[in-house]
């Protein structure tokens, strides 16, 4: 299994991706939320020249960022620094879209985009051979898929699949249902590519979720969930994921208070303010323990290390664990947990 790492883009992210590259890891993935991370093509630009070995992908680029000519010419650019250890990650926009007011991009947009930015990087109207680029290492498609018909899509384009995992039996139930798009689009079952996204904070021993080190590193994951019941009460766009009952009073109070942002016409700038990165301080009372442990795989290194090993039994190929800004310590207690793995 390969293990990977989320890194909320920043000028400085290199350092973290070579850390996690002595520490084995084998994937660095960026974030493309702009407004809220730096840009991931000239932070994996600082990355490819100070790594030799991890592969830098976007987690995962939102292709209404920037017009697909643009973005293939940034991965042939980074293709010239780091040759054949580039994936490109797209999904149809989340945080970065529903920061700005929007809901995600239609599938049939994101399918074309993707055409385009291959079409461009197998140079089918290159109109320059000097070198100043690389289109002949291949550049991995990864596609953020949820849903059947997403799920459909990245079968359709032979792309690997990548979410987000809460705990095991709905990593399970999720790589089922993608293995099922796979075999109806006539694939070889071998061919298939899954990274599971696994949030969450190795636990010390006699340290709980609630703990200041859980709620720093686990917190911005699970406000996530806040952040969607509110975009659904705001703007009635879709919650993909369940309220569990135990967590129903923090997700209802945290709506409520929502329903108080500023600017009135534009509350969603106030919701993602923060998404995945931190937890406003105006949030953090609905941030409890319970909800980290329903989000997360916040555990004990020896539960954590289980449940991994669940994963691997199941079929997933990598899984990548976000660092939230400020807990690069958290990388490595994931690094021990990989090591088991090795």
């Amino acid at each position: 299994m390969d293990f990977g790492i989320g890194i909320a883009t920043a000028a400085d992210s290199w350092k973290l991706a070579q850390r996690a590259e002595e520490l084995g890891f084998t994937h660095a993935w960026f974030y493309d939320t702009q407004m809220i991370t730096a840009d991931p093509f000239i932070a994996m630009g600082v990355a490819a020249t100070k790594t030799s070995k991890i592969r830098l992908g976007t987690g995962v680029l939102v292709p209404s960022n920037r017009i697909a000519a643009q973005t293939a010419n940034s991965w042939a650019t980074l293709n010239q620094l780091a040759p054949g250890r580039l994936d490109f990650g797209i999904g149809t926009g989340f945080s970065a879209r529903r920061a700005m007011g929007l809901g995600a991009m239609k599938l049939a947009d994101m399918e074309e985009y993707i055409r385009v930015v291959y079409g461009l990087l197998n140079g089918d109207t290159l109109e320059t051979t000097i070198g100043l680029f690389n289109i002949k290492d291949p550049v991995k498609l990864h596609i953020s898929a949820y849903g059947p018909k997403s799920q459909a899509l990245t079968a359709k384009l032979n792309a690997a699949w990548k979410c987000f995992v809460s705990d095991v039996d709905g990593a399970v139930s999720a790589l089922e249902g993608m293995r099922a798009s796979w075999r109806d689009a006539g694939r070889a079952a071998g061919d298939l590519y899954t990274t599971a996204w696994v949030p969450g904070c190795v636990l010390a021993e006699g340290e709980t979720v609630e703990s200041p080190r859980a709620m720093a590193q686990s917190g911005p994951r699970a406000a996530v969930l806040l952040h969607r019941a509110a975009d659904l009460d705001m703007e009635g766009w879709k919650n993909t994921s369940d309220v569990p009952p135990s967590v129903e009073a923090q997700v209802n109070g945290y709506v409520e208070m929502a329903r108080g942002f500023q600017p009135p016409d534009a509350r969603y700038i106030n919701n993602h303010r923060g998404h995945f990165v931190f937890v406003k301080p105006e949030e953090a009372k609905f941030v409890t323990g319970e909800l980290i442990r329903r989000t997360t795989f916040t555990a004990g290194e020896q539960e954590i290390k289980q449940r991994v090993e669940a994963l691997r039994a199941a079929g997933w190929s990598q899984i990548t664990i976000p660092i939230t800004p400020g807990c690069e310590w958290a990388l490595e207690d994931w690094g021990r947990v990989r090591k088991a793995f090795a």
